[in-house]
């Protein structure tokens, strides 16, 4: 028992310091693991045979996976991405499949090796790309849509896979297994032994039936039955009940366990447990494949990769060099266009985690052979780890090139002006531009996000694409003219900057500017902004006050307080933005300045301790409504008034 608690310690303690490091340096928490695997495993020799007993027990993890990956996958939202799913997809894995598996066929193998290595390298990594995308913010991208689209049919494609391996069994290779089976006098369960070809078929198709019919009619009340025990740990052993008996039912049919899983996912994913279940699933699914890498990390020969570097890294620069030329062509014939191209290109030209999967389930099937797995278990780890170099290739050469090109006069021709010029049209813009124009007020809107500017396109919503922070556009859209630049740029740099400029050129026209932190707001003003508002100061106070009322307090008590709030952060504001001034560029927010703050803060706790003796605050005792007539006087334009 204290040699299993020892292996177990060293698998966690091995991930637990090599993952956040990996993560840290942008490498993905995917690499951390294998890195891990290799130090416990090759390197150090902490970790010996028990590998591969442990690889076939964290292999589930693949299943809960592919359980996960059904429950996201709604009917509804397949149909809306079936051109880009099935077109863009289903060509990228067909396309790629081929080439591997001519060049499988080039190096002489037989024709179902080759195809399952064709299999395995037209997989890319789902967990390092979506990855890399959350952490650079490209997912909304033209580029990262379209390499979603593919990721996604990949998991899909996985499950055929699956269950094509099977038939691709070499028969020189299954007699030999067998002979080894025989000697170990070794027995799998089974329901199907024995049984004809034609009867076989029908158990499959029966159970799938089965399985389809009981996750749309049996799910619900056997979920509702639990949840009513009010016990979260007892949902958490039904989930797992759930996809292990599916698993175990494949296994005694002969199936891939993680072909039943996907399935059920798919079945349950309009259910109103499906939130619940994943979130149940998730710690168990993101352990096992950690454990997964782990032990594929430390499966990897070194001698292997010492005696053939030469062709490990060879195969590596095919399967780049092969799926980028794939992906790039794609990228044309679905006209995705400039930087977004190169990103939907070289973010998927990797191979991937199901690359391993794949790898073990064919040696097990007997397609590949075991030393042949080991050299390619190494071109998909080297390749995995060559993936942040791509993205740096992205970042630092081909982004700026694309960024170059985009200063000259490729943007939209601007045939309007109008009283106000929108700077940025994100979630933050598009509500004031929606709000000036139910007023009547003309609006020219300016976004350098092409596919931003499209999306508002199909809704009519006219926008023009092109930088704003350039000075001839903004003579294009009348900057002269306008009376009101709102700047809405997602970028605190580039706002600062196109404040400046506009105040500077055009001391006429007022800004108005979205703030993201008090540092923000304070950069924006010293360069001369009209008005700024920190983005979520409004919202924040919003929801803290109907919080208050929900938890009891009076209405206009809170909202008395939250007069009182803004009243007192406004006035502080004002020592805090000149201790700001005064402070050097490297120390803007010093000790001068968190002992304002935290002077703010006391006057804060102090204020909402009273009652506040029935004063209305300057706002409430101000405020009346406009005389009549008054809006007939506004004139659109925003000329002064005569």
């Amino acid at each position: 028992m204290t040699t299993y608690f020892l292996q177990a310690f060293i698998y966690l303690l091995a991930a637990v310091i090599a993952v956040p490091i990996a993560k840290k340096l942008g490498l993905g928490s995917v690499l951390g693991y294998l890195v891990a695997g290799v130090v416990i495993g090759p390197l150090w020799g902490l970790v010996g045979e028990e590998t591969a007993t442990i690889q076939h027990f964290a292999e589930f993890g693949v299943v809960m996976m592919l359980f996960v990956v059904g429950l996201e996958l709604e009917p509804r939202m397949l149909w809306e991405m079936r051109h880009r799913l099935l077109g863009l997809g289903g060509l990228q894995v067909a396309l790629t499949a081929t080439a591997m598996t001519a060049l499988g066929l080039y190096f002489q193998l037989a024709w179902q090796t080759a195809l399952a290595i064709g299999f395995i390298f037209s997989l890319s990594s789902t967990a390092i790309v979506l990855q890399t995308f959350n952490e650079k913010s490209l997912g909304r991208t033209e580029g990262g849509r379209s390499a979603f689209s593919v990721l996604l049919f990949q998991d899909i494609a996985v499950i055929p896979m699956l269950a094509l391996i099977p038939l691709l069994a070499l028969p020189e290779l299954q007699q030999a297994a067998e002979g080894l089976a025989q000697a170990a006098d070794h027995h799998d369960l089974s329901l199907v032994a024995g049984l004809p070809g034609w009867a076989y078929a029908l158990v499959v198709l029966a159970t799938i039936i089965g399985l389809v019919a009981a996750g749309h009619y049996f799910s619900r009340p056997l979920f509702r039955f639990v949840a009513d025990s009010g016990l979260r740990e007892i949902f958490t052993a039904t989930a797992l009940l759930l996809v292990i008996g599916i698993a175990a039912l494949m296994g005694l049919l002969g199936l891939s366990p993680a072909l039943g899983a996907f399935l059920a996912g798919v079945v349950l994913a309009n259910s109103e447990f499906r939130h619940e279940l994943e979130s149940n699933i998730e710690p168990f699914k993101g352990l096992l494949l950690g454990l997964f890498f782990i032990t594929v990390g430390a499966g990897i020969n070194f001698s292997v990769l010492a005696g053939q570097l030469g062709t490990v890294l060879a195969l590596t620069l095919a399967v780049i060099v092969i799926k980028l030329l794939v992906l790039y062509l794609l990228g044309l014939v679905f006209r995705i266009r400039g930087s977004d191209r190169w990103l939907f290109a070289l973010s998927l030209a990797q191979a991937g985690e199901f690359g391993f999967v794949l790898l073990g389930y064919s040696q097990q099937q007997h397609v590949i052979t075991p030393a042949l797995g080991q050299m390619l278990s190494l071109v998909v780890a080297l390749s995995m780890f060559l993936t942040p170099g791509l993205f740096i290739l992205y970042d630092k050469l081909i982004l700026p090139r694309y960024q170059r090109r985009s200063n000259d006069p490729e943007a939209d021709e601007i045939d309007e002006q109008g009283t106000v010029i929108i700077a940025g049209i994100g979630r933050f813009g598009q509500i004031i531009n929606r709000m000036l124009i139910a007023n009547g007020i003309k609006t020219v809107v300016l976004d350098h996000n092409a596919s931003q500017v499209e999306i508002l396109r199909s809704v009519n919503i006219k926008s023009y694409f092109g930088d704003a922070t350039r000075p001839d556009l903004l003579h294009t859209a009348g900057i002269e003219q306008a009376s009101l630049l709102v700047v809405a740029l997602d970028e605190k740099e580039r706002s600062v900057e196109l404040v400046q400029y506009v105040k500077r050129h055009y001391p006429k026209v007022k800004v108005f500017a979205r703030g993201y932190d008090r540092g923000h707001v304070y950069a924006l003003r010293s360069v001369g902004v009209d008005y700024v508002i920190k983005e979520t100061m409004q919202s924040a106070l919003t929801l803290a006050s109907e919080a208050m009322i929900a938890l009891g307090g009076h209405p206009f008590r809170v909202r008395q307080r939250r007069a009182v709030y803004e009243a007192l952060d406004r006035e502080h504001d004002k020592l805090l933005y000149e201790s700001w001034l005064q402070s050097s560029e490297e120390d803007r927010f010093g000790t001068h300045y968190r002992e304002l703050f935290m002077q703010l803060e006391e006057l804060l706790a102090k204020a909402m301790q009273g009652e506040g003796n029935d004063r209305h605050s300057r706002a409430e005792r101000s405020w009346t409504p406009p005389p009549k007539g008054y809006a007939d006087n506004l004139k659109p334009s925003g000329s002064e008034p005569d």
